[in-house]
């Protein structure tokens, strides 16, 4: 494993400086001899784990419908200026299962979005890996409304149980909308969510992304989070203003520019910082790495520049599986 992992750090690095990739893998042939096989084991079981079950609660379409069950499985290397190095495997899943109703779907996943903490917990991509003390999974229904949100408002609503001890149950609704700004190249996309768990309480988020293409391979962005949850008892806000650029086919880059702040009635800025990520398909569209280093300016360390660096290798497993680049 430790010599796949070397091999994958190798490609990764020696890729940044082609122009257009000849191929569709980084990997050495050795390397590539051990990792298709072992994915394509891996895959073939996360898909049909998930059609059985889907089998077993939804009708006889479940072998010819789409099904969005996936396993994540990422390496992580992080380090931040003052606090040291931290070296981390994390795991996330999906099971779907589409059948189980047309409107009225059963799933399964780990890592709710309501468990990754504050806005600042949850950065901005920086890190992949569950709250060590959040890690949980949810069981649950999804009715769905399958409308154009780019002519209505598209509406979701989720009941079930967090899978921790004691049974934690939840109901969450929430809603998406997208606009196109009189016919410009500028569009806006609303996202909101209202949630309630017994163990955590109410929380209440809504994400507001504006963006146009700038050319073929350059897209503009500005996104807004507000956050309230009872747990934190705080309101929160993030402006984000980001330049995503596709390099080539393979690789693509991200610059942002963050500021996270908290409070109403006595606003404050807490954090902002500069990142930048590097993202490569080294492997076919199962295997990527990242390359994301920042510079923080908080207001704990009287906003004194910090930098912070994420190495991060991540390999997805699902049966014919397209993956965007962020």
């Amino acid at each position: 494993m430790k010599k796949i992992f070397s091999a994958c750090l190798c490609g990764f690095f020696s890729s940044m400086a082609q122009a257009e990739p000849a191929s569709d893998s980084d990997l050495p042939e050795w390397a590539e001899r051990h990792i298709t096989p072992a994915h394509a084991n891996v895959a073939r079981w996360v898909d049909t784990t998930s059609r059985n079950i889907d089998k077993f609660f939804g009708t006889d379409d479940y072998q010819e419908v789409d099904n969005e069950s996936y396993l994540r499985i990422g390496q992580e290397v992080d380090w931040r200026e003052g606090e040291g190095t931290d070296v981390e495997l994390n795991l996330r899943y999906r099971i779907d299962l589409p059948t189980s109703e047309e409107r009225l779907r059963l799933l399964i996943e780990s890592d709710p979005e309501e468990a990754q903490g504050t806005l600042e917990e949850q950065g901005s991509g920086r890190l992949a890996r569950d709250q060590r003390d959040r890690s949980t999974s949810t069981l649950g229904l999804a009715w769905l409304e399958k409308r154009d949100k780019r002519k209505t408002w598209n509406n979701r609503v989720d009941a079930g149980v967090r899978l921790r001890l004691p049974l934690d149950p939840y109901v969450r609704f929430t809603n998406e909308r997208l606009w196109t700004l009189n016919e410009s190249p500028w569009q806006l996309e609303s996202n909101n969510r209202l949630s309630w768990f017994n163990h955590d309480g109410y929380s209440a988020r809504t994400r507001w992304d504006i963006g146009r293409p700038l050319s073929s391979n350059r897209h503009l962005r500005f996104i807004t989070n507000v956050q309230w949850r009872e747990e934190h008892d705080t309101l929160e806000y993030s402006e984000t203003a980001e330049l995503n650029h596709r390099i080539n086919r393979r690789s693509a880059l991200r610059y942002s520019a963050i500021a996270l702040g908290e409070s109403a009635s006595d606003p404050r800025l807490n954090d902002y910082y500069l990142q930048t990520r590097y993202r490569r398909n080294l492997h076919k569209g199962i295997l990527y790495a990242d390359v994301i280093p920042e510079l923080h300016f908080a207001r704990e360390e009287d906003y004194e520049p910090r930098w912070a660096m994420t190495l991060r290798l991540e390999m997805y497993f699902h049966r014919e599986f397209d993956r965007d680049f962020f």
